[in-house]
């Protein structure tokens, strides 16, 4: 395998360069609120609520998949929102949504995947916002959360000296018209995605994890590299050790959105525990490396390695 070559395409892959003007918006959104615990860098904002918190996330659908499947647009408009707040420890509680649709025919299909997605994952869109006559399709998704304020997950709290575990369920196949998907949800049951979201809460409440984050759009390495910028550290991969669905080479797995993954940071003694936890939630886990104080994320195969994100010298999303 060549390292080096596959940094190259994994630095350049649209799903990772899409992030790197995130944090140049920072600058025009001041935060003066004494109850706002977390913010920018994490998969939701984390509001004091007494003994719990608030979890306020959103998501805007990318034009491609729009138009590539309308109908899976709608459907992962609501799976990404549940993700990022299951990433932090919590529960769902609402969502409200902005739909944008230049025909109705792209509406009804949008729609039509929403609702699929709402009776999965059994959280109700109860407001929003219609444009039914715009000269461009769009959706954008918003979500209310709870979680344990004594358990929530952050993804700017790894440490040195801690390990990275990854985990994902490889029962899926890639999207037929929008191939950087891995759809392991839309053949499952309710139980079972509710089974499988539950592992973050559990290890929040365990207190086994300090830091984790749903694996979303710019693939696991990718996701990783957000969740060290945010927290001012480094990791070593060895990408021997990522789990891997049947069948699928490595570089196309590590551009994909998994449907259903995480990536954690955990004390070395608490690792087997979390893999476990994992594996009962029918997640397949790996221990994929290790956390260090150099501010690089370098990926091993065998003897060789090469740097992926050098974060002293780059952005990943510009936030940390």
């Amino acid at each position: 395998m060549n390292l080096e070559s596959l940094a190259a395409e994994l630095r350049g892959f649209v799903g990772v360069t899409r992030k790197k003007k995130i944090g140049n918006l920072i600058q025009f959104f001041p935060i003066e609120s004494e109850r706002i615990i977390a913010s920018f860098g994490e998969d939701a904002a984390v509001i004091d609520d007494g003994d719990e918190v608030m979890l306020l996330a959103a998501d805007g659908i990318w034009s491609r998949l729009m138009e590539a499947d309308p109908e899976w647009a709608g459907y992962c408009s609501v799976l990404v929102n549940v993700h990022d707040i299951a990433a932090m420890g919590g529960w769902p509680v609402a969502m409200v949504d902005v739909l944008s649709v230049s025909s109705q025919k792209i509406a009804d299909a949008v729609l039509r995947g929403m609702k699929k997605g709402i009776e999965k994952f059994n959280v109700p869109i109860v407001g929003g916002h219609l444009h039914p006559d715009t000269p461009y399709s769009a959706l954008d998704v918003a979500i209310l959360g709870k979680a344990r304020k004594d358990s929530v997950i952050l993804s700017s709290t790894a440490e040195a000296g801690e390990v990275v575990v990854a985990a994902a369920d490889l029962d899926g196949v890639a999207h037929p018209r929008f191939s950087i998907n891995f759809d392991s949800t839309s053949s499952k049951g309710r139980e079972m995605l509710q089974k499988q979201l539950g592992a973050m809460r559990e290890l929040g409440e365990a207190g086994l994890v300090r830091a984790g984050k749903d694996i979303s759009n710019p693939g696991l390495l990718g996701t990783l590299g957000m969740l060290l910028e945010t927290s001012r550290v480094g990791a070593v991969v060895d990408l021997e050790a990522i789990p891997l669905p049947p069948g699928l080479d490595l570089s196309i797995w590590l551009k994909m959105y998994p449907g259903m993954g995480f990536v954690v940071t955990t004390k070395p003694e608490n690792a087997e525990e979390v893999m476990r936890i994992f594996s009962r939630r029918e997640l397949t886990p790996g221990v994929i490396g290790k956390v260090v104080e150099e501010r690089k994320l370098k990926m091993a195969f065998g003897k060789d390695q090469a740097v992926l994100f050098d974060l002293t010298q780059e952005c990943v999303t510009g936030i940390s």
